[in-house]
């Protein structure tokens, strides 16, 4: 995929009295792990719906994202309950073999769960199906709402490791939307704080941290301790002293 370029102006709803989004503008590389951090109802998910392609109705541009092979992950897993887990994979490739399931599922650490329905599974497993089910296409973006919101910090790590193998093949460009800070710095190249609704960039942070890592190490906290000393306003959606909004790169 080429440079993604986001040039929004404004967005909002119809109905509404305020835009949900105003200014932000950002642009990632092929491959970026990019977070986005900011208040409750700041309008993230909608950027996301916006990037995908799933809302064009926004004063603005966005560009590389659109026409590209998108894979989305959800709060939720959105697995059909119906369906098995194998079913619920060939909603997105019908041609799917029992094998290719098999083999996918194994990687996930989903080993003889074809079959299964989806509230058979725990959370977590749900969500390593959902994981899988947006790799499947192989997407050049990747696209990540809050995935693992709600999971306690083993099974998120576990859940770190199983989305760091499946980047791994493909390298998606990749856009978390999160509110755990210490996650988005372990995770990702870059850290994009957006404001209260209507939602601006107003800081572009490249995480000084390189390689695997996980929420509790060390160098993670280092780097959480030395963001909100610098910037304690960040979290509030509050503009930071000193900082750039309008980076791109």
């Amino acid at each position: 995929m080429s440079e993604l370029r986001v040039d929004i102006r404004a967005k909002r709803h119809a109905g509404a009295a305020v835009d949900t989004l105003g200014e932000l503008r950002f642009a990632a590389r092929s491959g970026d792990f990019i977070a986005i951090v900011g208040p409750s109802g700041a309008g993230k998910t909608t950027l996301l719906k916006i990037i995908a392609g799933l809302d064009p109705a926004f004063d603005g541009s966005v560009s590389a994202g659109r026409g590209s092979r998108v894979g989305f992950v959800f709060q939720e897993p959105r697995l059909l309950p119906w369906l098995n887990v194998a079913d619920n994979l060939r909603l997105v490739q019908p041609d799917l073999s029992d094998a290719a399931i098999d083999d996918g599922l194994a990687r996930v650490g989903l080993a003889g769960t074809a079959r299964q329905f989806p509230l058979r599974l725990s959370g977590g497993m749900q969500r390593r199906v959902a994981l899988l089910r947006a790799f499947l296409i192989q997407p050049e973006l990747l696209l990540l709402d809050e995935p693992f919101i709600s999971l306690d910090a083993p099974t998120a790590d576990s859940l770190y490791d199983v989305l760091a193998a499946l980047r791994a093949d493909v390298m998606p460009t990749t856009l978390l939307v999160t509110h755990d800070l210490r996650e988005a710095l372990a995770l990702a190249d870059r850290v994009l704080f957006v404001s209260r609704s209507p939602a601006r960039l107003i800081l572009d942070h490249a995480v000084p941290l390189s390689g695997r890592r996980r929420r509790d190490d060390a160098a993670v906290s280092e780097a959480h301790h030395q963001l909100m000393s610098q910037h304690p306003e960040l979290l509030g959606g509050l503009a930071a002293a000193g900082s750039n909004p309008e980076a791109v790169r």
